[in-house]
């Protein structure tokens, strides 16, 4: 080495050192002050939805628990990518997270030009719930399973009709993979959200929808709209009288709609590790997870790691879905 080269790596290798130890002190520090400010969840919807209602649940939770109060922010639209762009671009210090869900980070990558990256541009936190997709038709068709829809639009092609959340949100996604699964000739109706679409189909101006049990629960233990298949894996606990679509003959129609915490990548893991404990003692608690379940969804309390995992995973599986059914957000 050249004796000026010498001369510079050994007046710089101090200051870089002591750079390390200012970082590698800085954090420690927030990680021991945190929180020491209010906290903010960003919701992807308008109030008044699933996501809003169980991002308020977890925000009582966790203010009691972090002894600082956590506030719910509605920043709707994009399928959630407004959300998921403000979220990316927030500080990385623990006060702004977000919640997630299947569409911002497993189905919007499919179908939008993103300028964030669902896995690169966020830390998981953990998984909150998950819930799974319900075919509900209204009272005014006269059916009684997936199965009898199936015959009843196949005699009547072209004349009905199902609502979604808006294009490219997992209804309709659901909603496409059942018209191709059975070989339908129907016509889907986009609303602004899923309040919307419900209504009308409560009103019969639609014929039926894919909601999440979440959202469509309410509606169906209420009697104003019926249940004629669970489109998952397995029969839903909330209604284990409803078969599956593959029990009835209709298969490749699978979809969960869960929902997660995230944070800003970069945010110190220390903190990250502190949001899911509490977390997951939030779900833990009884009376927070009567209230998740008694709408249709199943706490699924994990680790930071697990949630990495899914969205790595349902990241490719979407897109492989959005790519065979041509589906497109205009």
């Amino acid at each position: 080495m050249l004796p000026i080269l010498k001369t510079l790596h050994f007046r710089l290798t101090p200051v870089i050192a002591g750079l390390t130890l200012l970082t590698a002190s800085t954090t420690a520090a927030l990680a021991q002050s945190w929180p020491d400010k209010t906290l903010t969840i960003v919701v992807p919807t308008a109030a008044g939805g699933a996501n809003d209602a169980m991002a308020r649940i977890l925000a009582q939770g966790l203010s009691t628990r972090l002894g600082k109060p956590v506030i719910v922010d509605n920043k709707a639209g994009a399928n959630g990518a407004i959300a998921s762009e403000f979220v990316a671009r927030a500080a990385p210090d623990g006060y702004t997270i977000m919640f997630g869900y299947i569409a911002t980070h497993g189905i919007n990558p499919a179908l939008q030009k993103l300028k964030y990256d669902p896995v690169k541009d966020f830390e998981s936190i953990g998984m909150v719930a998950a819930s799974p997709t319900v075919l509900v038709a209204s009272n005014s068709v006269p059916v009684k399973t997936a199965k009898e829809l199936v015959q009843l639009i196949k005699s009547k092609p072209g004349t009905f009709s199902y609502a979604t959340a808006g294009n490219g949100t997992a209804p309709h996604i659901a909603g496409e993979l059942f018209k191709l699964s059975a070989g339908l000739d129907v016509v889907n109706i986009p609303y602004k959200g899923s309040a919307p679409a419900v209504v009308d189909t409560i009103a019969g101006n639609t014929q039926y929808m894919f909601p999440s049990l979440f959202t469509g629960y309410p509606q169906i233990a209420g009697g104003k709209l019926k249940a004629l298949g669970i489109a998952g894996d397995k029969r839903s606990t909330v209604l284990p009288d409803v078969p599956t679509l593959a029990e009835q003959g209709i298969t490749n129609v699978s979809m969960s709609q869960w929902y997660a915490l995230f944070a800003p990548a970069k945010t110190p893991k220390t903190v990250i590790d502190r949001l899911n404990r509490e977390l997951n003692s939030v779900l833990a608690e009884k009376d927070v997870a009567k209230k998740i379940e008694a709408q249709g969804a199943e706490v699924e309390p994990g680790t930071p790691e697990q949630l990495k995992t899914l969205v790595q995973k349902e990241v490719v599986r979407w897109k492989a879905v959005v790519t065979a059914a041509k589906i497109k957000v205009e």
